[in-house]
């Protein structure tokens, strides 16, 4: 199949799925990338802690901060489905810098992102990323506010109005009713963006050596293995990822790298328009998406 014959039938996938999905998929050796909407900016959800962990390590490394500094955090005390970590947690908690990087990272703790956020705030991981002259990604607030959604104002039997309401209450101009949905108000990025964020810490750019030798270490060990891992992970691949969920968005970012030396760069963000809160199908479809693209890149 050629590539304008694939790109339309995936498009066609995707819609039949009932996804809207932007994706780029970046061959790091030779440049070469195949995608869909690539530049459509959506908010980021929980894909903003990788900014955040970059922002946190360079701060570690001009000796700004200590990884060591152990920190009080309140419990957060959820009991709604979804956050992780310490969100969930009933009882205060003494934890130093470079543990709550890996519960931010590799469990998409909120609550330990936050307690990073802390130390630095939003404006100052966007100061750090525009230093690395990485463009694209917006951060402006922190990530409690994914936990503060229309699904926390539902009970169970009724999440799917929440999702209904994250469908059908955007605008034209990607603006939204629900604040962290519109993107002018949210914490946002393409998938331009964060490929592009991803060839910077898997090659050779302004960001430090162990400072991405960090975060690439951090993604490799991400828990969370549900929606690209299973189509991008073997014996003879790695996968280093991280996920982002909110209401009817599912987004994951990733570098999987092969055994014969090839490495690529995945970005894979998605709208659903199905209103329901879990979706297995989706996952599954912007996995074999993302892995068609893939696997048409390997081939040129």
């Amino acid at each position: 199949m050629n590539t304008e014959a694939l790109l339309r039938d995936l498009r066609r996938r995707l819609e039949e799925g009932g996804l809207r999905g932007c994706l780029l998929v970046r061959d790091l050796h030779t440049g070469d990338e195949l995608g869909i909407d690539p530049d459509t900016q959506l908010p980021s959800a929980s894909l903003v802690k990788v900014p955040l962990a970059l922002a946190t390590l360079e701060r570690i490394r001009r000796g700004e901060l200590d990884g060591a500094t152990r920190l009080d955090v309140q419990p957060g005390r959820v009991d709604t489905p979804g956050p992780t970590g310490l969100s969930r947690f009933r009882h205060p908690a003494r934890i130093a810098v470079d543990d709550l990087l890996y519960l931010s990272m590799c469990m998409s703790d909120s609550l330990a992102a936050d307690t990073l956020f802390g130390l630095t705030p939003p404006a100052r991981v966007a100061e750090i990323l525009h230093e690395f002259g990485l463009g694209g990604i917006s951060v402006r607030h922190l990530t409690g506010e994914l936990s503060d959604t229309p699904v926390e104002r539902f009970d169970a039997a009724q999440v799917h109005l929440a999702h209904a309401l994250a469908i059908d209450a955007g605008t034209s101009g990607r603006g939204h009713r629900v604040p962290q949905l519109d993107a002018t108000r949210a914490n946002t990025g393409s998938a331009r963006a964060f490929v592009d964020l991803l060839q910077a810490l898997w090659t050779p750019s302004a960001i430090p050596p162990e400072v991405a030798a960090r975060v690439r270490d951090l993604m490799l060990h991400n828990l969370l293995r549900h929606r690209l891992a299973p189509d991008f992970s073997s014996d003879a691949s790695t996968w280093s990822s991280k996920t982002g969920t909110l209401l009817n968005l599912r987004h994951e970012i990733g570098v999987v790298e092969h055994a014969d030396g090839q490495v690529f760069a995945v970005a894979v963000l998605t709208e659903s328009l199905v209103p329901a809160g879990t979706q297995p199908g989706a996952e599954a479809l912007m996995a074999q998406v993302a892995r068609e693209l893939r696997d048409h890149l390997r081939q040129w």
